[in-house]
């Protein structure tokens, strides 16, 4: 089984930590350490070893940050995590702040100790967050001083060893173009900007450059890694030699270099008066420190494989619409089991988690999952992230509903599915609201949108029928998603903050509108679907984009108070429901396909 249920950290865990950091301080001469929770690589994901944040702390969640003094200690996290840093951390030894609106920068100009010096690792920070780090610090009179070798790094005597995971070929079948001919068409834009070369630290731009996948990374198939990719086509390769097979080497072929991890700071030094495109968002302080000292040319820019690895091809969408047909599979049969067991009343979070990995493995094809499955009964469903543990295990509530967002890595697609189901009688006020839910998802479905438009444009959409309520959710509505890569995955997104970037063509992307009661139920309704060229509106002037659903699982009827649907709204449920029987139903076996022409039936 891939999803573990006893969550690192705790309480305990920063207790034990505290004294042995500030024991490194007081040998360095510092009197604090900022510790945020990215890795060398700004990884969403982290392997064992880079979980500092965590072993610092305790706290466990995906976004973060502490400060750690000599007398006190500060964590930092979202509004996703409130709950969870409040249990998972000491109360006597952290002071809790959001993220948000009282982030490390304004704390260090707000409350930090004048003529403090507070160490920071220049591999873990970006340069735009560093710069306001040292903006906010300088009016505080406080010194920000970056140190060779991270305190909590010596520190944590039982660290676990970094990844060495051999780094596998992604074939040709699955990526739609060879890696010489990705090199060769950004190298020539590299080119025609006047730009040498471009350093790139982004696991995942690795990963579509060279058509290469790993296992350093849980849930996203990555070789942790470094590049730098010339105008020319040519690339140099860094990674641990354990990582490199004959194979890989015969793969890459003689265009592309391959050294390790310490030669990588050795050719940036070698960059002198050179034009290089580096992403101030992907790439760390530190590396950009070592270009200004070589005398480089630092162009900040757009991580060149961003755009294309957004825009998937023929060979991409066709590997999704397999990878969905079967995880679809997997849906049905789940679905259908938790039918027959939820009205038991024996079925918990944890059996839930363990029976929709099962039906994935089932397939023979699943290579991870693809973040671990939110399993959230009645009240824990109000949590859009919740990650359920041994301690929060809950029993699936009578007459309330329970919620599902999972997602599987297969070799030909990424996979991420919300639904929301009923258990026993829902109430009135449930089917309300998931109707809202599913008013607003399907909005985002149907419409069609003209060039250029992005996807802040179209989130309102998604939220319409729940501001017609006087509801609304936090969350965002929709994230891109990679092609066996991460499950959420930029530059494109659905939210109700800006974003610039226009919706095109090939663009997978999720739609997950949501309402969450807190201590009552969560409700989201989850597709995947992918942007396509819409059919022409007659009497139209302007060529028009739209969307195609992925996603092939049943939507609760149950839940749906059909006389607050209009006949577009039935139509197009009527239609996707039929299409997802006609593409699963012969794929099941009989039991299961006569629930599932149930579930499907016309509105």
């Amino acid at each position: 089984m891939f999803q573990t249920y006893d969550v690192r950290g705790g309480a305990d865990q920063g207790r034990k930590a505290l004294p042995l950091i500030r024991a490194q301080l007081e040998q360095l001469g510092l009197d604090g350490l900022f510790v945020p929770h990215e890795d060398e690589w700004q990884n969403e994901y982290l392997p064992d070893c880079a979980e500092r944040l965590a072993w610092a702390t305790g706290f466990t969640g995906s976004a973060g940050a502490a400060i750690i003094l000599r007398d006190k200690a500060y964590l930092f996290s979202d509004g996703r995590y409130t709950q969870q840093a409040l249990s998972q951390t000491a109360p006597e030894l952290f002071e809790q702040r959001d993220l948000v609106d009282q982030g490390p920068a304004f704390w260090l100009k707000a409350e930090a100790p004048a003529g403090a010096k507070i160490g920071y690792d220049p591999r873990l920070v970006p340069p735009d967050a560093l710069a306001r780090l040292k903006e906010s610090a300088a009016q505080a009179g406080v010194e920000l001083v970056a140190v060779g070798v991270n305190p909590i790094d010596q520190a944590w005597q039982d660290r676990p060893a970094e990844p060495s995971a051999e780094i596998v070929p992604h074939p040709e079948t699955f990526s739609g173009e060879s890696s010489a001919s990705k090199r060769s068409r950004i190298g020539e834009k590299l080119s025609g900007d006047g730009i040498e070369a471009s350093v790139l630290t982004s696991p995942a731009a690795l990963a579509w450059l060279f058509n290469i996948r790993g296992k350093d990374v849980t849930r996203t198939p990555l070789a942790l890694g470094s590049a730098i990719l010339n105008k020319d086509g040519t690339a140099q390769l860094f990674v641990k030699p354990e990582k490199v097979t004959p194979e890989l080497r015969g793969f890459l072929g003689n265009e592309v270099s391959i050294s390790t991890e310490p030669d990588f700071v050795e050719a940036l030094k070698k960059t002198s008066g050179k034009r290089i495109l580096v992403d101030p968002s992907l790439s760390s302080a530190h590396v950009f420190d070592a270009l200004h000292a070589a005398g480089a040319q630092v162009v900040r820019g757009q991580d060149p494989t961003i755009m294309p690895r957004a825009l998937k091809n023929a060979a991409e969408i066709a590997g999704t619409k397999r990878a969905h047909a079967r995880d679809g599979v997997a849906l049905a049969n789940f679905l259908h089991w938790f039918d027959m067991e939820a009205p038991k009343g024996k079925l918990t979070e944890i059996d839930i988690c363990k029976a929709i990995e099962g039906f994935r493995l089932a397939t023979g094809a699943l290579q991870d999952l693809s973040f671990d499955s939110i399993s959230g009964a009645g009240p824990n469903g109000a949590f859009p992230h919740y990650r359920v543990t041994v301690e929060s295990n809950r029993k699936v509530d009578q007459d309330n509903l329970f919620l599902l967002d999972s997602g599987g890595q297969y070799l030909d697609g990424t996979t991420d599915v919300t639904r929301t189901v009923a258990v026993g009688t829902p109430s009135a006020e449930m089917k309300d609201r998931f109707t809202r839910v599913l008013k607003g998802h399907i909005a985002l479905s149907r419409v069609r949108f003209p060039k250029g438009t992005t996807g802040s444009a179209l989130d309102a959409l998604a939220r319409m029928s729940l501001w017609e309520g006087g509801f609304d959710y936090d969350h965002g509505t929709g994230h891109g998603v990679g092609s066996y890569l991460g499950v959420h995955e930029g530059p494109h997104r659905i939210a109700k903050v800006p974003n610039h970037v226009a919706l095109e063509p090939g663009m997978i992307v999720s739609n997950e509108p949501g309402f969450y009661k807190i201590d009552g139920y969560g409700i989201r309704t989850e597709n995947l679907q992918y942007v396509t060229p819409a059919t022409p509106i007659e009497g139209g002037e302007r060529p028009m984009l739209g969307f195609e659903t992925l996603t092939l699982a049943p939507i609760d009827r149950r839940l749906i108070v059909v006389e607050m649907l209009t006949e577009a709204e039935r139509v197009w449920l009527n239609q996707y429901h039929a299409k997802v029987l006609a593409e699963i139903g012969p794929r099941v076996e009989a039991d299961v396909r006569a629930w599932l022409e149930a579930a499907t039936a016309p509105l």
